[in-house]
């Protein structure tokens, strides 16, 4: 069973978007417009790059580049030698801000998107797409029909693909085919009053799901049975959540009291938060 969790670093505007990745915690401060890796064991905070456009997923690919996707003008950026490259202009792609990525091995970016503008209560809720970018930049959409796809995971043999549809309500999963392109779509699991948010796998094919509006991050089974939580505070909604630490089973999630722009950057009550757990993260990211 996994422990309460315990504040590891305050004072973000919004965190988004965790990784675990060479012995530190990466994540995206969204609306703070920069991406931060964290060492926990220090304590040490460092900047690595601020992005204008708001960051949100974050991978890297093969040869270890880092890929930033960069929401509000929907570009998928690459950090080189401390510069952000464009990769691909996804704005005739993404029906909205674009949000989460997963990047798999061979360095394709699997990138989601809003679909409709989420801060305005009169927009029209619809679904939209989830598009590949390639290693060579280029881009296309390989799955449609998704309420608000969100956080996304492969599974460590690569060959399927899993991602939250926060809008409705489920885990979905399809087959990576060999040039990318998703197909044979199936509901992996369908979990009653919650939302799912970031996500990340384990090693025995567990999702652990952040569900902001139950204020509970959940660890979930194909087929929907819950098989362990943990709780955050009432006034404190989960918001993603990644397996890291040096053995993976620690379970970083970033928690914030709203998710509105301008009261995360009024009140930066955004935080990273930990929990122990029994068994490690596995597969990606």
């Amino acid at each position: 069973m996994a422990s309460p969790l315990v504040p590891v670093l305050d004072g973000l505007c919004f965190a988004e978007g965790p990784r675990w990745h060479e012995g530190r915690l990466w994540f995206s401060d969204m609306h703070a417009h920069r991406v931060v890796a964290l060492d926990p064991e220090s304590g040490d905070v460092e900047t690595v790059v601020e992005v204008p456009g708001q960051p949100s997923g974050l991978g890297w690919r093969p040869d270890g580049t880092m890929l930033v996707v960069s929401m509000t003008d929907r570009r998928l950026l690459a950090l080189v030698d401390g510069t952000l490259d464009v990769v691909a202009d996804l704005s005739g792609l993404a029906h909205s801000f674009c949000n989460d990525m997963v990047v798999d091995a061979a360095g394709n970016a699997y990138v989601g998107n809003f679909g409709f503008d989420l801060h305005d209560p009169e927009a029209d809720q619809r679904t939209t797409n989830l598009v590949l970018v390639t290693p060579t930049g280029e881009a296309r959409v390989v799955a449609e029909d998704l309420f608000f796809p969100n956080g996304t995971v492969i599974t460590p043999d690569g060959s399927t693909l899993v991602v939250g549809e926060s809008f409705g309500g489920a885990l979905t999963a399809f087959d990576i085919d060999p040039d990318g392109g998703l197909s044979n779509r199936r509901e992996w699991a369908r979990i009653a009053g919650a939302v799912p948010d970031g996500i990340c796998l384990d090693a025995e094919g567990a999702i652990w799901m952040a569900s902001p509006v139950s204020n509970r991050v959940l660890r979930v089974a194909e087929g929907g049975e819950i098989l362990d939580e943990v709780r955050t505070s009432d006034e404190r909604q989960p918001f993603a959540c990644m397996l890291g630490g040096p053995d993976r089973t620690t379970l970083f999630v970033c928690t914030a009291i709203d998710s509105d722009p301008e009261t995360c950057r009024r009140l930066r009550s955004g935080r990273i938060e930990s929990a122990d757990v029994d068994i490690p993260g596995a597969g990606l990211p």
